[in-house]
């Protein structure tokens, strides 16, 4: 059977798993009367309630006499440790754009990695059937940003498809019958090469392994393309690391290949297929799994560094334990460690004392996506603020720089600008109009700048602007970028809090918490008016005397409480803050729970 690997590129929410899902459906893969969930690629439970991919995933159909893998990728930068490797494995790239926003941050950081392998694009403009969609705009951006990335003439001569995902149609020309995908079908079959099967198959096997996973009964597995020779199951086989050491050497238990939407176990594999190998115990992500005569591993591209570190630490809260069944460290720590073998864009070190753990990554969702997980299973930990980390060249110091791309009305791009580029330390690159009263505002801004401004932004546009983030590179270090402006609202008791005490701290400022929560004495209950931290009695009841008069006992009414994500908890808090995170619970805390400590550790920070 002919073979075509393509990897689907798009931003999030541009519609990419829901076009797998009608690929998958009008080649055949399900049966007729099989019951399949929505965006079925989305099998992770965080996946489908946040509507984002988080883990790159493969699929097969088959189109005629042609068997067609496909890389669904992540469409978050967070996740981009994923893309990169999983390009390796394809030889075509479906680029897949909204006719309304045209091209996002996240397209062009795997779109530029795509064209540096010279891989040959299609580009669908998807969602033509939305009003305010643009689709002669969207195709003359895609363009600028091939030229812009440095695509060759082949690369810039690309085939355009105009489609709706969630309808089931792509035609070639906007006013098309809108029926069916076949164009897009009849397209990959016609403008992907397949792979040179018969050059490769002569040689020894070689596969270079792109994604890690765990099987409980095959315990580790790695999936890749196979580059050349043929796999069998029990052949022995070794690891190489990318530069060449050998790693170990192993017998192959068992071949899965991909088939619908879920992996067969298979006999044999040939050059070009995509297939998922057990029986490695140290082998991971970039080495080459290969016959033991080879000598040279595969190139492989390097992971990009973590950007930020966040302190996960035991919950040593007077509520610790409560709720959640995994609360020492060292179940913590394995965790982690389990985390960091499966997801190569995370580092995870031990902190001095060994009761607290850094990990680094890429960026605040990916730690928030973390923390969601282990929460679900029973932990509970204290998560610092995040910190980002920098390198040191020639004596210079650098911090990481993201490109920020922000859609906002007219009237509030001035807002935006002043805080992106003057307390942030932002450089402004690019601002023009986006159509509909709307402006785009491309901006270089540090990423110690842009933690905890999300929430901020939403203020400052009313809820309206739209706000991505890639990671664009290092540069030298902007000096101070001040934190948070307000103070908080910290309890100075222990117990329930009480309707009637927050009624009466609510023109302190804004709360965190309702009536009738479990507090304890250093946790932060809301956040100060002005720039001080506020000690206060949230458990402070009414004073009851024998005398009642008329108006005295009116029910008291509280404005609804603040209620954070956990990624907006993890922006706001401050150097000398933490949040406690439990399975039933999202605190934010003082580092210092002793009041007289707190006091100390306030004057000594000046």
């Amino acid at each position: 059977m002919d073979l075509r690997n393509i990897a689907i590129i798009a931003h999030v929410d541009h519609g990419k798993t829901t076009l797998v899902d009608e690929l998958l459906k009008q080649s055949g893969a399900f049966r007729e009367n099989q019951a399949v969930a929505e965006r079925a690629l989305d099998s992770n439970d965080l996946e489908r309630e946040r509507g984002i991919t988080i883990l790159a995933k493969a699929t097969s159909l088959e189109w005629g006499s042609t068997r067609i893998n496909i890389v669904d990728t992540p469409g978050h930068a967070d996740f981009g440790g994923e893309v990169e490797r999983i390009l390796s494995m394809v030889d075509g790239v479906v680029l897949l754009v909204d006719a309304a926003e045209g091209p996002m941050p996240q397209t062009k950081f795997v779109t530029s990695k795509a064209l540096a392998l010279g891989l040959r694009p299609i580009v669908v403009l998807n969602k033509v059937d939305k009003p305010d969609a643009e689709p002669d705009r969207a195709l003359d951006e895609v363009f600028d940003l091939f030229v812009g990335l440095g695509a060759d003439d082949d690369q810039l001569d690309f085939p355009v498809l105009y489609a709706s995902g969630r309808s089931g149609w792509a035609d070639a020309e906007l006013d098309g019958p809108r029926r069916d995908l076949v164009a897009l079908f009849d397209l990959v079959v016609a403008h992907v090469p397949p792979p040179d099967q018969i050059a490769a198959q002569n040689g020894p096997f070689r596969m270079l392994a792109t994604t890690l996973g765990a099987d409980p009964f095959l315990g580790r597995i790695l999936t890749g393309r196979v580059e050349s020779g043929t796999l069998r199951t029990g052949m022995t086989l070794k690891a190489l690391s990318r530069d060449g050491a050998q790693l170990e050497s192993f017998r192959v238990a068992k071949i899965l290949a991909f088939r619908g939407l879920g992996q067969q176990p298979i006999e044999e594999a040939v050059a070009g297929d995509i297939v998922t190998l057990s029986g490695m115990s140290k082998a991971t992500v970039a080495d080459t799994l290969c016959d033991p005569a080879v000598t040279d591993p595969i190139p492989a591209q390097p992971i990009d560094p973590p950007t930020i570190s966040v302190t996960f630490g035991i919950n040593d809260s007077p509520l610790a334990g409560r709720e959640g069944s995994k609360v020492q460290s060292r179940v913590i720590r394995d965790r982690l460690m389990k985390e960091a073998e499966s997801n190569v864009a995370i580092r995870v070190s031990d902190t001095p004392g060994g009761e607290a753990f850094e990990v680094a990554g890429r960026g605040e969702l990916q730690m928030g996506v973390l923390i969601e997980n282990m929460r679900r299973e029973g932990f509970e930990l204290s998560i610092s603020r995040p910190q980002v980390l920098t390198r040191d060249e020639n004596g210079q110091r650098l911090e990481p720089v993201e490109e920020v791309t922000i859609d906002v009305d007219d009237e509030y791009t001035g807002a935006v600008i002043e805080k992106l580029t003057g307390p942030r330390k932002g450089d402004l690159a690019e601002m023009k109009p986006a159509g509909q009263g709307k402006t785009r505002i491309v901006a270089h801004v540090p990423s110690r700048g842009l933690i905890g401004y999300h929430g901020e932004f939403l203020t400052d546009t009313r809820g309206t602007g739209v706000l991505n983030r890639v990671f664009h590179g290092w540069a030298p270090w902007k000096g101070a970028i001040p934190g948070r402006r307000a103070g908080v609202l910290i309890s100075m008791e222990a117990g329930q809090s009480v309707a009637y005490a927050l009624f009466n701290l609510e023109e302190r400022g804004r709360m965190f918490i309702g009536a009738q929560e479990p507090v304890y004495e250093g946790m932060i209950i809301g956040e100060h008016a002005r720039e001080n931290d506020l000690e206060v009695n949230p458990l402070k009841g009414k004073k009851l005397t024998n005398v009642r008069a008329s108006g005295k006992d009116d029910a008291v009414v509280l404005t609804p409480p603040v209620r954070m994500s956990l990624e907006e908890a993890i922006a706001y808090i401050d150097d000398d803050e933490l949040v406690e995170v439990t399975p039933g619970a999202i605190r934010l805390r003082k580092r210092f729970l002793d009041p007289h400590e707190r006091k100390r550790q306030a004057r000594a920070a000046g």
